[in-house]
C-alpha cells in the first residue's frame, strides 16, 4: 500500500524513495534478456510452458456449518462464476455493486467495541479510540466461531474479523484538524490509538444479516502502545534494547500495518509495511553510531547527516516527555553503552511479521523475527503439505525492493491445525526456519536464494555480518548480498488454493520511460510500457501509469527453484493496444493500479483491488473478479516506440468476458482493499480505507466541500466526515458471491 497521508508538514515516506542501490539486476532486465532471444519470440515460449503447466480445473471448495439461510428465494440451480452484469466505472460516492447484490457497511472507524465507549459522534471530538475501530483498515481476516463461541472454521453464521489499521486521516480525528509540531499529547494519544489491529465479534440476526457484537469477550484493540514480545532467533538480541525492554525481548505496538494473512492453525499474520518514517533521526546521530548501524538506517531510509535531520511521518516525538512520547526518536540521547537509557534501537523492533491470536484477547502478540525484517506487505502460505515443511511468501512493498520466502524448519502435522494452543503452533513453525530471497532467471525459470550466514557472498559482503541473527534484522542488506532480483513495489500476494501458483501485484512504476533521462528507468520486456496520463491538456502521470501482475510457481514448498512469467496488465480500455492495453481490456474490465489480491477459497476467484490516482478522473477505485488461467498460457508483443526504442514482452492470455469482470467501485477518493468470506462463499467483506483523502484542511468546516461523505451519505453513523469501513456484500437470491 501507499500512504496519502494529510500530514501538517511535508514528509515523503522512506520506502517511497529509492533505497536500494545494489546493482543487483532488475526484474526488468531479466525479462529483456530472457524474451529476446530469437527461439522465444519465435513461438518457442508458448508451448514450452504450455507442456510445463498444464491447466488445472478450479474446483469449488466452500465448506458447511451451522448457518441459518440468507432470506431471499433458494437458487434453482448451481450458478456460473462471473454471472453477474459487470459494475460500470462511476466517479458516485456510494458502493457500487452488481444488480441483484446488496452492499452495507459495518465497523466504521470509532464504533466502540465495548459498553460505556460513547457513541461516535464524528466531529473531531471523539476520545478513546483504544476501545473503538481504529483508522484506515486495510488487511482483513474472517475467523468462524461456533454458537458457543468456540472455534469453528465452517462457521458461517458468527466470527471475528480481525483487520489491520495501516495509517490515519489526521484530518478527520481533530475538531480543526491536527495541529503542527509541537503536538499535542491529546492529539498524538488519539492517532497513536488509531493505528495497530482490531478484532471485532460479528454475528447474524434473525433476518440472516450481519452485525457487530458490541463487549464480545472476544473484541480487542492491539494500539501503537501494546506491549508485545519480540520472538525468534532475534530476540534479546542487542539492537531490541531500550529503556522500556533492557533485555531486547519485547516492544511496543505494531504500526503501518498493511496486508496480512492467516495461518493454517488459525491466528492472523500482520505486516509491518511502512514503518520507518514515524521515527525522528536527529541531524548528526550518525556521529554516535557503529558504521554497521548507519549502514542499516540508510538500506531502510532513515539516513541524516550533519545538518539534515530524518523527520517523522507524524511528530509524535514532540508531544512531550512522557516515554510514550519519546519512543518515537529514535536518535542517542542517552549515555549507556547498550541503549538501556533511551530509544536510539527502538527503530530495530518495527518491520516484523506479527502473530496474533483472535480467539483470545488476552494472549500476547508476537513478533516473528525469523521472518525477516522489511517493509511487509502481506503473509501467503503455501498449500500445507502433511510431513512437508510449510512456506510463507511475502513482498516488500518499496521500489526495487525483493520477494521473500520463509521455510520452517518443522514439517507440517496436520493435527496442529485444531490445536488449542495456538501461539503455541507458531512458535513451532514460524521462529525456526530458513529464510529466502527471489533471483529470477532469463529462461524463465528462478531460485531462491537462502539468506545464510554460510553462504559465502553474505560472508564476504562488505556489511561484515558476523552471525545467523543479522539476517533476520537486516534483511534487505543480506539480499543485496546475494543478488536477489528488484521487483518493482511488490505488493500483495496470495496463493491459488488449487494450483498452488502465486499471484504478485506491482502497482506502478512513475519514472519508466521510453527515453529516460537522469534516475529514470529504460522501458523493458517486465516494464514495457512508457505513456502519459493527459487531463485536460495537461500531463498528470506519467511512466507505467496503470501496473501490472506477476505470478510464479515452486516447483515444491520447500524446493528452491521455480518458474515465473507477467499475467495481466492494467490500463484504460480505450488506450493504445500495442502501448498500453497488452491485455486487451473493455470498458467492463479495464483498472489502474493493482494493489491488494486474494483468493476466495470457496470458488477460487481471484479478486483484485486497486489503490490508484491515475484513473479517479473516470472511476473511483474497485474490485475485480477473474477466472485466473494459469502460468504460460499467453503469448509475445513487440512494443515500438519513436526513436527506434523497441520492447518485446510476454502478455498473459487475455482475459474474456467470461472470466475478468468489475464487480464493486467504492466511494470517492477512497482504496478498495482488504478481503474475506464466509466458508459458504455467500458473505463477501472488504475494506474502503481513506474516502475523501484529498480533503484540504482549509474546508474542514464546510461539509460540502469534503472529497467524501461516506459512509454517513448511504445511512450510517453521524456527522459528514468521510471514516473508513468494512463493508458486508451479499448476493439477494443467497447465492455466492461472485456468481
Amino acid at each position: 500500500m501507499k500512504n496519502h497521508d494529510l500530514t501538517t508538514t511535508p514528509f515523503t515516506d522512506p520506502d517511497d524513495l529509492e533505497n536500494n542501490v545494489s546493482n543487483n539486476r532488475h526484474f526488468a532486465d531479466v525479462l529483456s534478456s530472457g524474451l529476446s532471444r530469437r527461439g522465444v519470440l519465435r513461438g518457442g515460449l508458448g508451448g514450452a510452458m504450455a507442456a510445463m503447466f498444464a491447466p488445472l480445473a478450479l474446483t469449488a471448495c466452500g465448506g458447511g456449518g451451522d448457518d441459518t439461510p440468507v432470506a431471499g428465494p433458494p437458487t434453482a440451480a448451481p450458478e456460473s462464476l462471473l454471472g453477474f452484469a459487470a459494475v460500470a466505472k462511476t466517479l458516485a460516492d456510494t458502493n457500487s455493486v452488481p444488480a441483484g447484490y446488496t452492499a452495507r457497511v459495518i465497523l466504521a472507524c470509532g464504533d466502540p467495541l465495548f459498553t460505556g465507549v460513547p457513541a461516535y459522534k464524528n466531529d473531531g471530538t471523539d476520545t478513546g479510540y483504544d476501545q473503538r475501530v481504529g483508522d484506515n483498515h486495510d488487511g482483513l481476516q474472517y475467523f468462524g466461531l461456533s454458537a458457543t463461541g468456540q472455534r469453528d472454521d465452517n462457521s458461517n453464521n458468527r466470527a471475528l474479523l480481525a483487520m489491520n489499521h495501516e495509517y490515519i486521516q489526521p484530518l478527520m480525528l481533530h475538531a480543526n484538524g491536527p495541529t503542527s509540531n509541537p503536538r499535542p499529547a491529546s492529539e498524538v494519544d488519539i492517532e497513536v490509538d488509531c493505528h495497530g489491529l482490531t478484532v471485532a465479534e460479528i454475528i447474524k440476526d434473525g433476518a440472516g444479516v450481519f452485525g457487530p457484537v458490541v463487549n464480545s469477550p472476544f473484541n480487542r484493540r492491539v494500539t501503537g502502545t501494546t506491549p508485545i514480545e519480540l520472538s525468534g532467533p532475534a530476540r534479546g538480541n542487542p539492537l531490541f534494547v531500550t529503556k522500556f525492554s533492557t533485555d531486547g525481548t519485547r516492544t511496543r505496538g505494531t504500526m503501518n500495518n498493511c496486508g496480512n494473512g492467516k495461518t493454517p492453525w488459525g491466528t492472523m499474520l500482520t505486516t509491518e509495511e511502512n514503518w520507518s518514517g514515524y521515527y525522528f533521526r536527529a541531524a548528526g546521530d550518525q556521529n554516535l553510531r557503529s558504521t554497521k548501524v548507519n549502514a542499516s538506517f540508510a538500506r531502510y531510509g532513515r539516513s541524516v547527516n550533519n545538518t539534515t535531520a530524518a523527520n517523522s511521518r507524524y511528530g509524535w516525538q514532540t508531544a512531550g516527555a512522557d516515554d510514550k512520547y519519546e519512543r518515537w526518536n529514535t536518535s542517542q540521547t542517552g549515555t549507556s553503552l547498550d541503549g538501556s537509557d533511551d530509544y536510539r534501537h527502538e527503530w530495530f523492533c518495527q518491520g516484523f511479521m506479527v502473530e496474533l491470536d483472535p480467539y483470545n484477547a488476552n494472549s500476547v502478540v508476537k513478533k516473528r523475527t525469523g521472518m525477516g525484517r522489511f517493509a511487509h506487505e502481506n503473509a501467503a502460505f503455501g498449500l500445507p503439505v502433511e510431513g512437508k515443511p510449510l512456506a510463507v511468501y511475502m513482498g516488500c512493498d518499496s521500489q526495487n525492493e525483493y520477494v521473500y520466502k520463509f521455510v520452517s524448519t518443522q514439517n507440517w502435522v496436520a493435527s496442529d491445525a485444531n490445536s488449542a494452543d495456538r501461539l503455541g503452533v507458531g512458535d513451532k513453525y514460524l521462529d525456526d526456519g530458513k529464510l529466502y530471497v527471489a533471483k529470477f532467471n532469463d529462461n524463465g525459470t528462478g531460485e531462491w536464494l537462502e539468506l545464510s550466514i554460510t553462504n559465502p557472498t553474505i560472508a564476504a559482503a562488505s556489511f561484515g555480518f558476523t552471525d545467523q541473527v543479522e539476517m533476520c534484522i537486516h534483511t534487505r542488506i543480506a539480499a543485496d548480498a546475494v543478488g536477489a532480483t528488484k521487483m518493482d513495489r511488490p505488493e500483495w500476494v496470495d496463493v491459488h488454493p488449487t494450483t498452488g501458483e502465486l499471484y504478485i501485484t506491482m502497482t506502478n512504476n512513475s519514472s519508466r520511460r521510453s527515453a529516460p533521462t537522469g534516475t529514470q528507468t529504460l522501458v523493458d520486456a517486465a516494464n514495457p510500457r512508457a505513456y502519459s496520463d493527459v487531463r485536460g491538456g495537461t500531463t498528470v502521470n506519467s511512466g507505467n501509469v496503470n501496473g501490472h501482475i506477476v505470478r510464479f510457481k515452486d516447483a515444491t514448498p520447500e524446493g528452491t527453484s521455480f518458474n515465473w512469467d507477467v499475467y495481466l496488465f492494467g490500463a484504460e480500455a480505450g488506450s493504445n493496444p500495442a502501448l498500453i492495453n497488452l491485455s486487451g481490456l473493455t470498458d467492463d474490465q479495464d483498472f489502474s493500479s493493482p494493489d491488494g489480491l486474494a483468493f476466495t477459497q470457496s470458488n477460487g476467484l481471484c479478486w483484485i483491488q486497486t489503490d490508484d490516482s491515475a484513473y479517479r478522473d473516470v472511476t473511483n477505485c474497485m474490485l475485480l473478479a477473474s477466472i485466473p488461467g494459469t502460468l504460460g498460457d499467453g503469448t509475445t508483443a513487440t512494443l515500438n516506440y519513436s526513436g527506434g526504442v523497441a520492447v518485446t514482452t510476454r502478455v498473459g492470455a487475455k482475459p474474456t468476458a467470461s472470466t475478468l469482470k468489475r464487480f464493486y467501485v467504492g466511494p470517492a477518493q477512497c482504496e478498495v482493499t482488504g478481503l474475506c468470506e464466509t466458508p459458504d462463499g455467500k458473505t463477501m467483506f472488504i475494506n474502503v480505507q481513506h474516502p475523501g483523502e484529498n480533503t484540504p484542511a482549509s474546508v474542514i468546516a464546510d461539509p460540502s466541500q469534503y472529497g467524501s461523505q461516506w459512509p454517513s451519505n448511504v445511512g450510517y453513523g453521524a456527522g459528514s466526515r468521510p471514516r473508513s469501513a468494512t463493508v458486508v456484500i451479499t448476493k439477494n437470491n443467497g447465492g455466492q458471491v461472485g456468481t
